[in-house]
C-alpha cells in the first residue's frame, strides 16, 4: 500500500468521490501517512547535523574544555560526538543503516542529558530529550518506506 496504490484507487474515481476520498484516506492512520511521517521524523532529525557540523568545523576551538564523561580524553570526546551528530545524523536522514546509525546517537543524546547536563532544569536539557525521543521512535520503528534501507531490502 503506498502511493501507487492511491494513484491507482483515484483513477477510478468520480471527482465527487475524490474529494471525500482523498481527505478520509489523508486523516487515516494507512501504511503510506505512516511511512510519510517517518519520513518526515528523519529530515527533522537531520537538524542535528548542523549542530555535529559546527563542532566539526571547529574541532580544536575549546578543546580543552570539552567534557569527557567517560575519561578518553576530551579529543576523542568531541570526536565521537561529531561522529554522532554529523556523520551518524546524515545516515538517518537519507535512511541508510538507520538502525545502527541511531546508535550512537541515542547514546549521545543519554550522555548530554543525563550526564553533562545532569544537574541542569529542565529547560536547559530539552533539545537533548527532544532528539532522544525521536531517534528513540525511529529505532522502534525503522525508517520507513522512504529511505534507503527500504530500497536495498527491496532488491
Amino acid at each position: 500500500m503506498g502511493l501507487v496504490y492511491f494513484y491507482e484507487k483515484l483513477k477510478n474515481m468520480n471527482a465527487q468521490q475524490k474529494a471525500g476520498n482523498y481527505f478520509g484516506q489523508l486523516l487515516s492512520a494507512k501504511a503510506w501517512a505512516t511511512d510519510a511521517g517517518l519520513f518526515i521524523l528523519r529530515l527533522s532529525c537531520a537538524l542535528m547535523a548542523l549542530h555535529g557540523w559546527d563542532k566539526f568545523a571547529n574541532f580544536y576551538d575549546g578543546i580543552a574544555d570539552w567534557p569527557d564523561p567517560f575519561h578518553m580524553g576530551t579529543a576523542v570526546s568531541k570526536g565521537l560526538t561529531v561522529f554522532a551528530e554529523l556523520f551518524c545524523t546524515l545516515f538517518v536522514a537519507l535512511g541508510l543503516f538507520t538502525r545502527y546509525a541511531l546508535i550512537p546517537l541515542i547514546v549521545c543524546m543519554l550522555v548530554i542529558v543525563f550526564v553533562i547536563h545532569a544537574g541542569d532544569p529542565l529547560g536547559e536539557r530539552e533539545h537533548g530529550l527532544l532528539y532522544l525521543f525521536s531517534y528513540l521512535t525511529l529505532m522502534l520503528n525503522g525508517p520507513g518506506k522512504y529511505s534507503l534501507d527500504w530500497l536495498i531490502r527491496k532488491s
